[in-house]
Order: structure tokens, then C-alpha cells, then sequence
């Protein structure tokens, strides 16, 4: 039976799942695996995956104490939510899983430092050893600086949205560990920026970005790895055949393996060695004015910086409407056994003789004002000051 042409790609590249789906990690067994924002925001949604998502909730309001708002209770929970998912598949890969520091942070190197070290902190609280982990960071300037910072203190990092070969130098002058160019969002600019409809697989603009770069480090001995991401079609991937490692979804990865075509090598550091390529000085001006020169980094950086900003705060209401959702059946659950303890007599009433507390708490649950607790006035009762209590 020929190989598949999955297996003759992990002959030759390191292959990386890319996303946060634990089930298609589990199918497809890759050495990595990378996640993203949408990525968790899609894994969180889905019902396999609720008891992570409610756990992580539940274990923030529990550290955040009873004073906090749910606000407040899902931001932190946001914070570990990755951490979450990136220790399940951990479980499962024997390599690495990239964990990506808050989008809102791409141009706060500071801040990008903290939360980076804050992630591997969990991570280390939860026995796993910082070299399993990738933190994930936009390829702005600033981005880069921590990420130079990151590599010293021996906590490597994943350099994403990069569109650009400015971008990759400066990653590889920082001595990342790996970087992430984005061959589909390149596709689709020049589509839209040219109007034409496609372009064969040795011309796409994605892989020719990825091949510039690979053959960029190969030939001038940067160690940083590529890791060719975001595919529109399984040509682009077969195109790059012999990059250090790419990122697959689980689509492209079932076409991958149903299919025993020939694979030929596309990449390799041989040829690349023999290559005339000049190499470039770079500094934060000459990264600056090669960044304003191409218009598509220019263009799909920030676009993916507000994409993936777009996805932290529907993750974050997300959670907040899961919060609601289990504190009323955490009320529900209150308010039946405390019912149960006031309505001596069984009969489905608390009366005010009943009730063993002051007059005015009575008072406040008896809706109807009709000399009786109902369940459902309890239930109310104590929804609201659970709200107040939260607010």
C-alpha cells in the first residue's frame, strides 16, 4: 500500500495540528499542535468541550472570592481558558502547543512580557516543562522585542501574523524559536488587491512568501524554524513539502491522509545553500520603512491583530453568558435544598411562621405578598442577591 501523502510529508516536515478541536488531535496524532483565539472561541462553543470551559470558570470565581464581578471572574478565566486546552492536548502530542498572549497586547511589550510569563507559570504550576510550550506572539516590532527578552530567559516563543520578510529577519535577528508566515491571508490580499481569481500553486503569493523565507534563514544559517500556517488549499501545502513544519487543520489533514499521490520535495536547506541571497542589516527604522513599502503586511497585520482582538471579547461575553448559566443552576440548587429545610410541613409553602429568619427578609422573597414563600420565589430571591453580591 503507497504511503499517504501525509505520511511523505512528516518524512520530511515536522507536521502541526492547528486547532484547538482535542478530538482531531486525537485522529491525526501530529507532533505539535498551535491554536488561536477563534480557535478556542470555536473549541469553547462546542458541547465535547463544556467541562473545560466550566471548570475554568468555576475554579476563577472560586479564586477571584464572591466580591468579584462576573466581569471580572470571566476575564480571569479567559486568561487560563487557553492553558486549559493546551494542557488536554498535551496529553496527547509528544511536542509542543503554542499558546498565544492576548492580541490587545501587540504593541505593548511590557505587557506582552507579563502575560507571557504569567502562561508559562500555569503551565509549570501544572507540571509541564517550559520547553513543551510556545508562546504565541504578533510579529509587530514590539512584539519582537519581548520576544527577544522571552528567548533569554529561556521561555521560546511562536511569532505569528507575519506576512512580511522584514518581519522574519527581525525574528530570526531576536533569535526566536520559530516563526508562523501566513500563506492563505497572503493569497487572499493580492485576490482582492488584484482581482484575479486564483493563481497556480508555484505562483501563489503565500508560498512564494514562505519559500523567500525559508530559503532566507536556510542560506544565511538562521536556526529560527518556519512554520508555514493559515492554508486555502491543499496545493499550497504540497507546495511548501520540505518546510521545517506547517500547521494543518483537521480538513486539510483528512485530504492529506485520504490521498496516495507522489509527494516531491518542494524546501530544502541544500539548495538554499547554494542560493545568491543578500543578506540585510536590520533595525527598528530599516523594519519600520520595509513595513510601510508592503502594503499587504501592512494591510493583514493589522487586520489580523483586529480579527483575533475581535475574537478575545466574543470569547469573553461568551464565558460571562456561561457564568450566568451556572450560577442559576448553582441558585437552583441553593434555593431547593433551602427550601426543603423551611417547609417543615411538605406542603410546598414556607409560611411566615415557617421561616426562621428576620421579618424583612420574608418580606423582600414573598413576591405576591401573600403570606407564603413559593420555590420560585425563593429561587428569585436568591438570583438577585447572587446579582447584587456579583455586580
Amino acid at each position: 500500500m503507497a504511503p499517504s501523502l501525509l505520511d511523505q510529508l512528516r518524512d520530511m516536515t515536522v507536521v502541526v495540528a492547528d486547532t484547538g478541536d482535542i478530538q482531531a488531535i486525537e485522529k491525526f496524532t501530529p507532533q505539535d499542535a498551535t491554536t488561536n483565539p477563534s480557535l478556542i472561541t470555536a473549541a469553547a462553543q462546542m458541547a465535547e468541550y463544556r467541562s473545560i470551559v466550566d471548570d475554568t470558570l468555576l475554579k476563577a470565581k472560586a479564586d477571584a472570592g464572591e466580591a468579584a464581578s462576573r466581569e471580572a471572574v470571566s476575564k480571569l478565566a479567559f486568561s487560563r481558558l487557553a492553558v486549559a486546552f493546551g494542557l488536554k492536548i498535551l496529553e496527547i502530542i509528544p511536542g509542543r502547543v503554542s499558546t498565544e498572549v492576548d492580541a490587545r497586547l501587540s504593541y505593548d511589550t511590557a505587557g506582552t512580557l507579563e502575560t507571557a510569563r504569567e502562561i508559562i507559570a500555569q503551565y509549570a504550576a501544572a507540571g509541564i516543562d517550559r520547553d513543551r510550550i510556545l508562546i504565541k506572539i504578533a510579529s509587530t516590532w514590539e512584539g519582537i522585542k519581548a520576544a527577544e527578552i522571552l528567548e533569554q530567559e529561556g521561555i521560546h516563543c511562536n511569532l505569528t501574523l507575519l506576512f512580511g520578510l522584514h518581519q522574519a529577519i527581525a525574528c530570526a535577528e531576536a533569535k526566536v524559536t520559530l516563526i508562523s508566515p501566513f500563506v492563505g491571508r497572503i493569497l487572499d490580499w493580492y485576490k482582492q488587491d488584484t482581482g484575479k481569481d486564483s493563481y497556480p500553486p508555484a505562483e501563489d503569493p503565500g508560498v512564494l512568501s514562505v519559500t523567500e523565507i525559508y530559503n532566507y534563514y536556510k542560506k544565511h544559517g538562521y536556526q529560527t524554524e518556519v512554520m508555514g500556517a493559515s492554508f486555502r488549499s491543499l496545493e499550497e501545502i504540497t507546495e511548501l513539502a520540505g518546510c521545517d513544519l506547517l500547521t494543518i487543520g483537521p480538513k486539510f489533514l483528512a485530504q492529506l491522509q485520504e490521498s496516495d499521490a507522489e509527494l516531491p520535495r518542494k524546501l530544502d536547506p541544500a539548495k538554499a545553500m547554494s542560493m545568491e541571497i543578500e543578506k540585510i542589516a536590520m533595525d527598528k527604522a530599516t523594519f519600520d520603512q520595509m513595513h510601510q513599502q508592503d502594503r499587504m503586511a501592512n494591510d493583514k497585520l493589522a487586520e489580523g491583530i483586529a480579527g483575533f482582538t475581535k475574537a478575545l471579547e466574543n470569547l469573553e461575553s461568551l464565558l460571562t453568558q456561561r457564568l450566568v448559566q451556572l450560577e442559576n443552576t448553582t441558585v437552583s440548587h441553593a434555593a431547593e435544598e433551602i427550601f426543603h429545610s423551611y417547609d417543615l410541613d411538605g406542603d410546598g409553602f414556607i409560611t411566615r411562621e415557617e421561616w426562621m429568619g428576620s421579618d424583612a427578609v420574608f418580606d423582600a422573597l414573598d413576591e405576591n405578598h401573600d403570606g407564603k414563600i413559593t420555590p420560585e420565589e425563593l429561587g428569585t430571591g436568591l438570583g438577585a442577591l447572587l446579582h447584587l453580591a456579583s455586580a
